[in-house]
């Protein structure tokens, strides 16, 4: 079995969806800058998961699709201000949304994503207390979402964090919404409360690894390859955990230059290349490496619960390929 290939007729059918539910409407540069992003591609991971998870315990996909309209809706809302944040300038290979359109209107293109991910959680049809439960826990997912992104940018303030502090906060910013589209899939698609649990820690242990591998390709691949500018989580001090390893074990000169280059908004590409080669020599990007290959093999425990069918060998597939894309 192709993942890649299982991934993409999903995708492909989900794209389908979303350019339906993307009209157009007015005024025409909010429109258009809320639709840049989100039609320009990405592996709909989120929304493929709540698919996948629903066909898992044997349920009607048609059923989550609203839900994966929402999910794909609300991570390019966070994308788009995260890349406002940080001052991005490139995301899936064409120009973030704030370069092309100006900062105020990428925010407000944000805020209508926002907007139009809670109208398409409407469209879920079947029991009320169903949809109030699917509902409450989208609202709970972003509430979590928030308070990662705010860690996350607290902490490029501070000189050390440790390595649980920043589990907690990939765990809120990233991994939260793996859990909520694995358990809501699940839930929409009438598996049982057990099922429903197993497949939420699925989500967050493939969240977590995701992540952590996410961090590991902009420390280690080309701008090219990744899509979006390399080097700028060292400059902006961002704590991966391959830079949470490094500052906590690099000792001496190591570490005395290691905490000159990070962080600082104009260090050059020889400093960068120097903070790669440090992390290399603490060993930071080999102990990110193994811990993600370790919630990879967590998440895949989860899934012992599940009926045999295509649908779990695909999770047990994807959770493998969390850890091993090149972008």
């Amino acid at each position: 079995m192709d993942v890649r290939q299982e991934l993409k007729k999903r995708a492909d059918f989900f794209n389908q969806q979303l350019e339906k539910y993307l009209k157009n409407g007015r005024p025409e540069t909010l429109y258009d800058a809320a639709r840049h992003l989100p039609l320009a591609g990405g592996k709909r991971l989120r929304p493929c998961m709540a698919m996948i998870a629903c066909e898992a315990v044997r349920g009607d996909i048609t059923r989550v699709i609203p839900l994966s309209l929402s999910l794909e809706l609300i991570h390019n809302f966070t994308l788009i201000h995260d890349d406002i944040m940080d001052k991005s300038k490139l995301r899936r290979n064409i120009p973030t949304v704030h370069i092309k359109f100006g900062e105020p209107v990428a925010i407000i293109a944000g805020d209508l994503l926002f907007t139009k991910a809670f109208e398409a959680m409407h469209d879920i049809q079947g029991d009320l207390s169903v949809f109030k439960n699917v509902e409450y826990g989208l609202i709970d997912c972003i509430r979590e979402i928030c308070e990662g992104q705010q860690l996350d940018i607290e902490f490029e303030q501070r000189q050390i964090v440790t390595e649980d502090e920043y589990l907690e906060m990939i765990l809120k910013k990233t991994a939260v919404i793996f859990m909520y589209a694995a358990e809501a899939g699940a839930i929409l698609g009438g598996g049982t409360k057990e099922q429903s649990q197993a497949l939420n820690e699925y989500g967050k242990n493939l969240g977590l690894a995701f992540q952590i591998h996410d961090d590991y390709l902009d420390m280690s691949s080309n701008e090219e390859t990744l899509g979006k500018d390399i080097g700028n989580d060292i400059r902006n001090g961002k704590k991966t955990l391959i830079a949470v390893h490094s500052l906590n074990n690099a000792q001496g000169e190591d570490k005395k230059l290691l905490e000159i280059i990070f962080g600082n908004k104009n260090a050059t590409e020889q400093q960068i290349k120097q903070a790669y080669n440090l992390f290399n020599k603490t060993g930071s990007i080999e102990h990110a490496k193994q811990t993600a290959i370790n919630y990879c093999e967590k998440a895949k425990k989860q899934l012992d619960i599940l009926p045999d069918s295509e649908a779990k060998q695909i999770l047990l597939k994807l959770a493998e390929y969390s850890i091993k894309r090149e972008k």
